[in-house]
């Protein structure tokens, strides 16, 4: 499990995680905020993105907010994932997790965040907001 304190910071927008079908082409609204994320696979199109740039019509779960886990974190350390999930978890907060070269990204629900920060915090990870 890990032992290393991490350091966090929220970033400030609310994304929408959308599902459009696996054969839609990726569309120029989701590349319209600093972060995004897209993952395809043979039955879906998974788009995570700012919630403002999502239009109307497209199936989206809306208002998350972001930790990034500050990086780069070598791909040897473990546990990173398992220490911020079981936190939340027995808080009973939801995650909606994804991992880049560099980092982690943990979604939490808007309502949760405050609640998630302070939860982070009391096991010592350093929280920047």
């Amino acid at each position: 499990m890990l032992e290393k304190r991490l350091i966090m910071k929220v970033l400030k927008e609310k994304f929408g995680v959308c599902r459009l079908d696996s054969t839609a082409l990726i569309p120029d609204w989701s590349k319209n905020s600093e972060f995004f994320s897209i993952t395809k696979t043979s039955y879906e199109l998974s788009i995570v993105c700012s919630q403002d740039s999502i239009p109307n019509d497209i199936k989206c779960e809306k208002d998350w907010r972001i930790l990034k886990v500050e990086g780069p974190l070598d791909f040897s350390l473990t546990g990173v994932l398992a220490s911020i999930s079981t936190t939340l978890a027995q808080q009973g907060i939801s995650i909606f997790a994804i991992s880049t070269y560099d980092t982690d990204y943990i979604l939490i629900k808007d309502k949760d965040i405050e609640n998630a920060v302070n939860a982070l915090s009391n096991e010592g990870h350093q929280i920047r907001i």
